[in-house]
Parts: structure tokens; C-alpha cells; sequence
């Protein structure tokens, strides 16, 4: 059973800096491709950041420049570390497992964590 646990949302002002981590369960995390996406009340979600299992990265416009995603295989950990967080970063902020299974991709979401920025 896969399992996606994200955890270090919070309430931050602007400004300011949160890191964000998401521990995998029940997949070979070292094979998988991590993400991490968010949505908003109202939006559709969109991805932030994407780390494949070679450590290529790619990030989405809102992220660039501000926000780093990173893994640690030997833990089944996927981090996001958030810095300069601005109001419209609020939003909930999901884990995602992507993985290729008899040719196919299968993708695993996690729970979500909320991040809320705010003065």
C-alpha cells in the first residue's frame, strides 16, 4: 500500500521561509519520480516542483527562483524548502509518486498540508 505523509505546513508571514517534507511508503521511492503540486480554493491544482529519480528538477513559474525541491533516498523523503513566501502562495500543497508500471505511469498522491501566508 502506497502512502504519501506530508508534513511542515503552517501559518508564515510573508517573507518568510517554510520546508516542507513528504515520507513515501510502499513504493521503491528511488525509482519514483517526486513532486509537488497545490491548489488553491477556487484553482485547479498546479505543479510546483518535480524532482525524477536521476535528480533532475524542473519547477513550475510560481516557483521558480524561491522554492527548491530536494530528496533524500535513503529516507523515502522528498523536501520542498519554500523561501520568500508571498500571499498567493497560500494553498494546500500535495505529495505526489510518479512511477512507470508495465509501461504505464502510475501516479500517488499524498493527503496534503496546508501552507498559509499571512501577516
Amino acid at each position: 500500500q502506497v502512502q504519501l505523509v506530508e508534513s511542515g505546513g503552517g501559518l508564515v508571514q510573508p517573507g518568510g521561509s517554510l520546508r516542507l517534507s513528504c515520507v513515501a511508503s510502499g513504493i521503491m521511492f528511488s525509482n519514483a519520480a517526486m513532486g509537488w503540486y497545490r491548489q488553491a480554493p477556487g484553482k485547479q491544482r498546479e505543479l510546483v516542483a518535480r524532482i525524477t529519480n536521476s535528480g533532475r528538477t524542473n519547477y513550475g513559474d510560481s516557483a521558480k527562483g524561491r522554492f527548491a525541491i530536494s530528496r533524500a533516498n535513503a529516507i523515502n523523503t522528498v523536501y520542498l524548502q519554500m523561501n520568500s513566501l508571498k500571499p498567493e502562495d497560500t494553498a494546500a500543497y500535495y505529495c505526489n509518486a510518479e512511477r512507470q508500471i508495465s509501461g504505464n505511469i502510475v501516479k500517488d498522491w499524498g493527503q496534503g498540508t496546508q501552507v498559509t501566508v499571512s501577516s
